[in-house]
């Protein structure tokens, strides 16, 4: 019980506020819509560069670029003197500005064969814009890391509805759409307890859907050219949903993460003719021929392996190699593992090598990996450029938005990012990011402190500690134990009512200290990790709960042990 009231103290504390937050405090107050950005390096697209530049904004559009620019007499001209200026990213599939629906209780299906659409996850003419909420906190998250645009789309399982292009900026949900309607979204992900529940269930019944919708789309055709005879067509907003699709005006974005889904989509594809976006892509590198031949559009995805967890696990292990003979089926296992990381890392250089172009898709990604998972790409071969590319021209071009995003030219929506050092070097911060010409600053980050395995320090004592989730600072407290014999626990200690309960996976690695406790969110099991550096007195690291994201957090020692 103690612990349940932990948690869900810690949750509440933490995490739902965050949730109800609309925009960071950092966006300046608008009391112009015209700016000029001066003395920048700006990159206008991937390859082309613009030195000791100037950008000249007025009502949302970028109304000139060059090395100098007329300064209008009501504008704001913000000094950005030695910073990178760059197209605003654009995000070819995700869910950002869609909250997660609340799990609601499972209603009884009479028929579990024949179930309504909507159990069954078949909401094709669902839109996303009637889903969006201007309030969700990861619109700011991605938009701090250069996110200006995002295709998005519905949650769901078979076929959650359509997507729209939307604006990470802005007050409400109108304001935020671009365009709607701009996609179908599909997976080949089945519904629970009921059919379609397998995925060839999945395949079967988008065949069936697909045929009748042609069928019906027919019969509205023939009725509307001489309805004399014929039975009145009957409104199925399900299948009216592929008249676009079969009309080949609408393209289906379909996820397929693993070759063997991709293949099945592919097959599905050739055999019904639907135009196709290949979504998701984890292990496009096993079939980098049939992509080039088929030539679909592609969205990798952002979400590949960390091998930080890997190097962690193997620093850790090295120590101990003198202390047990070494396992030949268990090094056999590390070396598939890493030769099967090195791949997932590797695919977006090795379909580029292939002559493939593509954006990516955040779908899986938290947004607090995007950034390093970009430069892992980089540093697997893929160049700077080709990624600007991919998170510029390329999803503009394939989302038919080139007219008005992906590249700073006049004319274009004023969306871009200001870097202090050039975007893809690990020590760069994102100082100001242009959503429609609506600006947003940030401070640069304070270094982060390294991890050093061979340190001695210890972690005993009641430590503080503040979250800092955009809009508001969280803090508690947490207390370590360490025993003669180096084993280490603790408890953490709820905000909301004093109680405790204890810390598991508690390892302290050189000046490293980790630790986590489980959280049961309405049935789905959760786990809320801190990972912390020691610097004498001062803790400073990153928490990570679940689906919610990782956040930045700092602490001081406040009470040595008993």
């Amino acid at each position: 019980m103690k612990k349940s009231r932990l948690i869900g103290g810690l949750l509440l504390l933490c995490f739902l506020p965050f949730l109800s937050y609309a925009q960071d405090d950092q966006e300046i107050a608008p009391v112009t819509r015209t700016f000029v950005l001066k003395n920048a390096t700006i990159i206008t697209q991937p390859g082309q560069m613009i030195e000791n530049g100037q950008i000249l904004i007025k009502n949302g559009l970028i109304e000139a670029v060059g090395k100098s620019v007329s300064v209008p007499s009501n504008a704001k001209v913000i000094d950005v003197d030695s910073m990178y200026i760059y197209p605003g990213f654009i995000e070819g599939l995700s869910r950002t500005g869609v909250p997660r629906p609340k799990d609601e209780e499972r209603r009884e299906i009479k028929d579990p064969g024949n179930p309504p659409n909507d159990a069954a996850g078949i909401q094709p003419e669902r839109s996303v814009v009637d889903l969006l909420s201007a309030d969700d906190s990861s619109i700011e998250s991605m938009r701090k890391l250069g996110f200006t645009a995002a295709h998005v789309v519905p949650h769901g399982n078979m076929l959650p509805g359509q997507g729209a292009i939307i604006l990470l900026g802005g007050s409400s949900p109108e304001e935020m759409v671009l365009a709607s309607n701009t996609s179908l979204f599909s997976q080949l992900e089945g519904a629970r307890r009921v059919y379609p529940a397998t995925t060839m269930a999945v395949m079967s019944k988008w065949r069936e859907l697909y045929q009748q919708a042609k069928q019906a789309q027919q019969h509205e055709k023939n009725y509307k050219n001489n309805p004399r005879g014929m039975t009145r067509p009957s409104y199925d907003g399900t299948l009216e949903a592929f008249y676009p699709v079969l009309d080949q005006e609408l393209p289906v974005f379909f996820t397929a993460e693993s070759v063997k889904d991709a293949y099945r989509v592919l097959a599905l594809q050739e055999e019904l003719g639907f135009p196709l976006v290949l979504a998701g892509l984890k292990q496009g590198f096993y079939m980098t021929d049939e992509l080039k031949a088929k030539g679909f559009p592609l969205l990798l995805s952002l979400d590949i392996p960390e091998s930080k967890e890997e190097k962690k696990k193997e620093e850790g292990e090295e120590e101990d190699k003198e202390k047990a003979k070494p396992d030949p089926e268990k090094e056999a296992l590390k070396k598939r593992q890493k030769e099967a990381i090195a791949k997932h890392q590797s695919q977006a250089a090795t379909l580029s090598e292939a002559g493939l172009t593509f954006g990516f898709s955040t779908l899986e990604v938290k947004s607090g990996d995007v950034k390093n998972n970009l430069m892992t790409m980089i540093e697997k071969g893929i160049s700077e450029e080709k990624v600007l590319a991919s998170l510029t021209t390329i999803p503009a071009k394939m989302l038919g938005m080139s007219d008005m995003l992906g590249t700073l030219e006049k004319g274009k929506i004023a969306n871009l990012v200001i870097t202090d050092k050039p975007y893809f070097s690990k020590e760069s911060n994102v100082r100001y990011v242009f959503v429609d010409g609506a600006p947003f600053e940030y401070e640069a980050k304070k270094p982060k402190k390294k991890g050093d395995a061979s340190a001695k320090v210890s972690a005993a004592g009641e430590w503080s500690y503040t979250i800092n989730i955009p809009g508001q600072a969280m803090s508690g407290t947490f207390k370590i134990k360490q025993d003669g014999d180096g084993q280490i626990s603790g408890t953490i200690t709820s905000p909301d009512d004093g109680s405790e309960g204890e810390l598991q996976e508690v390892v302290l690695s050189g000046n490293n200290l980790s630790f986590s406790f489980p959280y049961d969110a309405g049935g789905q099991a959760m786990k809320v990790s801190f990972d912390v550096i020691i610097d004498g007195d001062e803790v400073e690291g990153t928490v990570t709960a679940g689906s919610f994201g990782t956040f930045d957090v700092e602490g001081e020692r406040i009470g040595v042990p008993d």
